[in-house]
Order: structure tokens, then C-alpha cells, then sequence
């Protein structure tokens, strides 16, 4: 007898391998359009597409319209680009994620007070912009890309048969018949409806994932329903896999690392009677690297009591800082004790950066000074 793994926990560990290849396969990208990400937000949610339109601008806002239709884009690192454009990049359900979440570091809420509710407010972050090539013939992609420019109209095109979309391709069905299936041409997809996937040199089943490698030739008229691209078909035949070129996708970057905040401060925030030599404690969630700390750390006393002291200006602090990576804390030293009495504001200026490169956020810390200079001894505990 073999000794090994058994074949039954072979073919398992096989199969999750398998599982996990999958799942770390990059998202297809869906050519589609503004009315479709609209009809089905939950189906396209951080998922990579392919949108067509114009960028215009609405008062601080960017958006692409088509059709009547528009969406708000973020640009990122993207150059705008006049007149018809193809954007590329992933749709946001601003709805379907935490207020922290980093990937919406440059979205501003429409409403401060309230947190939009999932599909009411949607976002395209791009990854670029190109000139949209509008002279295209009718193909599927076509279809896909700009559907109003061919509603009504009697078309005819190839594309690969994937079945009652046994592959999700699309987000819904026009349940015009039991006999609907997909037509896939690389990143585009479309519904065809109106006769059952039978005609010269083709007979196919919509519900059978062997037939989805074939290709077919549909003619038939343009519609729309819900936000869907249909061919309602005429004529239904076989054809030859067609030469597909289509443009590279540019990768959709990992959302940015979240936010570092500060845990912990000595002194803390508001207290009174800090002794004249204190000096103060930062500890951060994250480490920090430490050369964004130089320039952005600032140390000051108050300017409303320099006023009422009858000064110009509140006089200077000198102050040296000092990174500890194992606590992922910054300490502050001055170089004479501070000025009694007074309050003193400790601020973290934008800038500094997590290990990570993780933005740290802004934050300040002020307390009071009493009038010594060290803290008075603890007393003496009573005898039991």
C-alpha cells in the first residue's frame, strides 16, 4: 500500500488551492454605463468598469455625464480630458462603506449630519481618462459603451454565447423569455432576447456551461430595460472567435493605509497645575517614520493671554523632540522650564506619516502650567 496523503484529502486540498487562485484573480473589468451603475450599485460596488461620457464640471464637484445621466468622479492622479472620454476606474457605494474608510479621503459628504444611505451616493475613482473613440461600428462593446447611440436600430453582432448569464456577467435579467441568454465580447456584455440560441450551425442551451465557448452571430433591434443593453434577435447563427483588441487596464491601486491617530499623551488633554519641567509624551497607534515628524510638530503658548498680559506676542518656546520607535512614541523636551501659569498648545500638523505611509491626523493637545517647577511628594500613606 502507498503511503501519501489519502485521495480524498488530496482532491480537497486540490480543490481549495483551486479556490483560493480564484479568489486572488483580479476583478474583470465591466465595460458599462452611467445608468446601469445607477439601476445596480450593489452589483458594481469597488468593482473596476469602463464608463463613457464628458466631464463637466458642478459647481466644487466633477462628474462624467451620458445620457442624461451623471455620476461624480474623483480624479486621484488622472488628467482631465475634453469632450467624449473613457473612464476607467472603480465604483464607490459611498453608502457601503465605514465614514473612515481611506479609499474616501478625498469624498465630501454632501450632507455633514448625515451618512448616505447605500446607492444614494455613488463615486467613480479614476485611474485614467482617455479620448473616447465614438466612430465605432455596431459590436458589442459598442453596444455596451454607448447604448443610445443605436436604440431602435437594427444591428448585427458577434459575440462568445455565456448562457442564461451563467457567469454574472451582467447585474440582472430582462426576463423577456425563458430563453435570454448573454453576449460577451471581451469586457463588453449585452442581453439577447425575442428567439431561443437555435439557427444555422448552432443549437445551444442556456443553462449548459459547455455551450458558453461558442461563438454566434445575432442580428436584431437595440433596446433598453432598466438600465440593461437587449438585442431582441431576428436572426441567430454560428461565426469564427473575431481578433478582440482591447486597450490594457490600468491597475486600480490598493486603497491607502487607514489613518494613525494618538492613543496616549502626558500631560493629557486639559489638565492643570503641570509642573514648570514637564516635559511631553505623544504615543501614536502606528510607528511613524520618523523623518515626517521634522518641521510639523509646533509648541506654543496661548495668544489670548499673551494679550492679556499687555504682550505683543506670546514669548517663545524652545523645544527638541525625540523619536522611540519601540513605543511609537515622540517625546518633547524643553530647553528651560516653562513659564508659570500659562497654557501651552502642542499641535500635529499635517504631514507625518504612519510606517506605513498611513496619514496622521491632526491633533493638538493643550494644558495649564502651575507655579512649580517639580511635582509636589506624594503623601505619606497612614499605618494600618
Amino acid at each position: 500500500m502507498a503511503h501519501g496523503i489519502p485521495t480524498a484529502r488530496r482532491g480537497l486540498a486540490i480543490a481549495l488551492l483551486l479556490a483560493e487562485a480564484a479568489v486572488a484573480q483580479p476583478a474583470a473589468r465591466r465595460v458599462t454605463t452611467i445608468d446601469a451603475l445607477r439601476e445596480y450599485p450593489g452589483f458594481f460596488h469597488l468593482q473596476p468598469v469602463l464608463v463613457r461620457g464628458e466631464l463637466t464640471e458642478s459647481g466644487e464637484r466633477l462628474m462624467l455625464r451620458a445620457d442624461e445621466r451623471e455620476i461624480r468622479v474623483l480624479l486621484n492622479d488622472a488628467r482631465p480630458v475634453d469632450g467624449p472620454v473613457d473612464v476607467r476606474g472603480q465604483l464607490i457605494d459611498v453608502g457601503r462603506l465605514e465614514p473612515g474608510d481611506p479609499r474616501l479621503a478625498q469624498y465630501g459628504p454632501r450632507d455633514e449630519q448625515r451618512w448616505p444611505r447605500p446607492g444614494e451616493e455613488l463615486l467613480l475613482s479614476v485611474t485614467a481618462v482617455a479620448p473616447a473613440q465614438t466612430a465605432s461600428p455596431p459590436s458589442v462593446r459598442a453596444l455596451a459603451l454607448e447604448p443610445w447611440r443605436f436604440e431602435g436600430q437594427r444591428v448585427t453582432v458577434v459575440g462568445q454565447f455565456r448562457g442564461r448569464n451563467l457567469f454574472g456577467d451582467l447585474p440582472d435579467a430582462p426576463k423577456k423569455s425563458r430563453y435570454d441568454f448573454v453576449l460577451r465580447a471581451a469586457d463588453a456584455a449585452v442581453w439577447v432576447t425575442g428567439l431561443r440560441p437555435r439557427g444555422k450551425g448552432v443549437d445551444l442551451n442556456v443553462d449548459a456551461r459547455v455551450d458558453t465557448g461558442r461563438w454566434v452571430e445575432v442580428a436584431g433591434l437595440v433596446a433598453r430595460v432598466r438600465g440593461l443593453v437587449t438585442v431582441e434577435a431576428t436572426r441567430i447563427s454560428a461565426a469564427a472567435e473575431p481578433e478582440l483588441t482591447v486597450p490594457e487596464e490600468p491597475a486600480i491601486p490598493p486603497p491607502p493605509p487607514p489613518p494613525a491617530e494618538v492613543v496616549f499623551s502626558s500631560p493629557t488633554e486639559g489638565e492643570t497645575d503641570v509642573v514648570l519641567t514637564t516635559s511631553v509624551r505623544i504615543q501614536f497607534s502606528r510607528g511613524i517614520k520618523p523623518e515626517t515628524l521634522e518641521g510639523r510638530i509646533r509648541v506654543s503658548y496661548l495668544g489670548a493671554e499673551s494679550f492679556e498680559r499687555g504682550e505683543a506676542q506670546p514669548p517663545g518656546i524652545q523645544a527638541a523632540t525625540a523619536y522611540d520607535p519601540g513605543n511609537r512614541a515622540v517625546e518633547i523636551t524643553f530647553e528651560r522650564p516653562l513659564e508659570r501659569f500659562r497654557t501651552v498648545r502642542v499641535e500635529l500638523l499635517d504631514g507625518i506619516q504612519a510606517f506605513d505611509g498611513g496619514r496622521v491626523l491632526p491633533w493638538t493637545l493643550t494644558f495649564t502650567l502651575g507655579g512649580s517647577e517639580s511635582s509636589a511628594p506624594a503623601a505619606a500613606t497612614a499605618p494600618l
